[in-house]
């Protein structure tokens, strides 16, 4: 029996069921990353290295004008030390 025409097929209709979450879930993860930035008292951000792990080595930390000068942060808000350290570190390459 043929399908009456203008209405999605049964693969069309699932695919659309598990694309749209999807995309949604996309569209969250950008909202978020717009999204105002966490203080650094929340993040329990120090100026002093903990346990060899440091700013200058986490993926998140965005260099300033030298290896010395402060930098910032993609989530910590607030000018950010290279020797500083925070729980959401995560080093480079992981």
């Amino acid at each position: 029996m043929n399908e009456p025409t203008g209405y999605p097929t049964r693969k069309t209709f699932l695919g659309s069921v598990i694309i749209l979450p999807a995309l949604a879930g996309v569209a969250t993860a950008f909202a978020r990353a717009d999204a105002a930035k966490s203080s650094q008292a929340s993040m329990h951000y120090q100026t002093t290295p903990s346990d060899g792990k440091q700013c200058s080595s986490c993926n998140f930390f965005i260099p300033g004008s030298s290896a010395s000068a402060n930098g910032s942060c993609k989530i910590v808000d607030g000018s950010i030390a290279p020797t500083g350290y925070c729980i959401a570190y995560n080093a480079k390459g992981s």
